[in-house]
């Protein structure tokens, strides 16, 4: 058995240069992750905490960079290190027209995070009700249950979030 090639080092400019890149991520720089896409820059780099250029894109509501590191593409379900999906960050985040984005280039509805929460359930603990149809009328599972056993309508029920707690009672009632 081959041992594992260490990791090379990277330099002082090397790592400069590699902050600039994400960024250009979170400030939606379009124009220089263009150039830098077009000059062979993976679309699916990652910094340290595991964040892709598009976690990073579509947590900052940066709805035409994600557009063009998607069709450079980025992989819309590649979590980060505490495997969150950018759908869940979307979701947290309140962002419809990201949401849509995402699902619309293969983002799972249901893609759940390690301990089984969803971007339905995040979208409910923090009372987004347009979301939270939006994402229903997409597949999500109202009924899907974290690691804890808890459904978004618990999720909402616990975070005191009384639209989305209201709406889902309904539509799972």
């Amino acid at each position: 058995m081959q041992a594992p090639k260490p990791t090379p080092e990277l330099d002082d400019a090397t790592l400069a240069f590699a902050e600039q890149v994400f960024d250009c991520a979170r400030k939606g720089d379009s124009d220089r992750l263009g150039e830098l896409l077009a000059q062979g820059l993976p679309a699916n780099l990652r910094n340290h905490a595991g964040d892709s250029l598009l976690m990073l894109a579509s947590y900052h509501g940066h709805l035409d960079t994600v557009r063009l590191l998607l069709q450079h593409g980025a992989d819309p379900q590649l979590r980060n290190a505490r495997g969150q999906t950018p759908l869940a960050g979307a979701a947290f985040k309140g962002d419809l027209p990201m949401i849509r984005l995402l699902l619309e280039h293969g983002a799972d509805v249901e893609g759940a995070s390690p301990d089984g929460r969803t971007a339905l359930m995040i979208a409910a603990m923090f009372n987004r009700s347009e979301i939270v149809e939006f994402l229903i009328a997409q597949g999500a599972d109202p009924h899907a249950c974290d690691a804890g056993g808890a459904t978004a309508l618990a999720a909402a029920a616990m975070m005191g979030a009384t639209d989305t707690q209201a709406l889902l009672a309904r539509l799972t009632g």
